[in-house]
């Protein structure tokens, strides 16, 4: 397979489930997965609630897909959205597909076009069913794209100096505290240190729509540096270069 950033990806949005307010972020988040060569949305473009995508297709050369409403209470956009990836995942143009959706009738998509070995990239709003988000290989809330600055600022300290949720930033938990804990251990030598990008690795494995934007950090380091009471980071620089790499061990006591 090729690179990961040489990847030809397949991008098809539900314009039904998804907003236009941050297309261009979209877009550039799905140029770190690889070159989107088909772009395509879907829906009905006769009906006014989606009349605001119609300035951004021209501007980012995405074809759009009519599929009028047949049927009341039915979805047509969904079928011919499925049936165009099955098409295109037949016709072997393609080493991967973004399904911009948040919708949970396209996790039977998402899982089939897995089986045949191809990454699948999700994209969709924080209410996106958990079956669909599972089904894919990488999911990625909209909530999170854009100004980096904003993610920034999205958790904050309160008066009290304990941390505020903003913005639709989440709070680390405990949970998160305990999937940190355990994918350490799991790729951690003998003497408890571990490559924290092997670690970012699996927790992405385990959890797909695991983003260090989703807690206010743009990179996993500083999101791991925060929680200096359960663990230690080590940077080790290697010799004659200015390439440093990260470790991660679990504090005891």
């Amino acid at each position: 397979m090729p690179e990961k950033n040489d990847l030809k990806l397949a991008v098809l949005v539900d314009a039904d489930n998804i907003p236009y307010s941050n297309i261009k972020g979209m877009l550039d988040e799905i140029a770190k997965f690889g070159i989107p060569t088909i772009k395509r949305i879907y829906g009905d473009w006769t009906k006014s609630t989606v009349a605001g995508w119609k300035p951004a297709l021209l501007e980012h050369a995405i074809t759009p897909i009519q599929q009028y409403s047949y049927t009341t209470g039915k979805n047509a956009t969904d079928s011919a959205m499925i049936i165009d990836a099955m098409d295109i995942l037949h016709s072997e143009k393609v080493d991967g597909f973004c399904l911009v959706s948040s919708d949970s009738d396209f996790t039977r998509l998402a899982t089939r076009i897995r089986e045949s070995g191809m990454l699948v990239i999700g994209i969709g709003e924080k209410k996106t069913p958990h079956p669909f988000i599972v089904a894919c290989d990488k999911f990625v809330y909209i909530e999170i794209l854009g100004d980096s600055d904003k993610i920034k600022k999205g958790v904050k300290e309160s008066s009290s100096g304990q941390k505020t949720k903003k913005s639709g930033i989440e709070l680390i938990d405990k949970g998160f505290i305990q999937l940190l804990r355990s994918s350490t251990e799991d790729m951690a030598e003998e003497d408890g240190w571990a490559a924290l990008s092997a670690v970012g690795a699996l927790i992405n494995k385990k959890k797909p729509d695991f983003d260090p934007r989703n807690y206010g950090f743009t990179k996993l380091t500083p999101l791991v540096k925060s929680l200096g009471k359960y663990f230690d980071v080590d940077e080790r620089e290697v010799e004659k270069s200015h390439i440093r790499h990260i470790y991660i061990k679990i504090k005891h006591g």
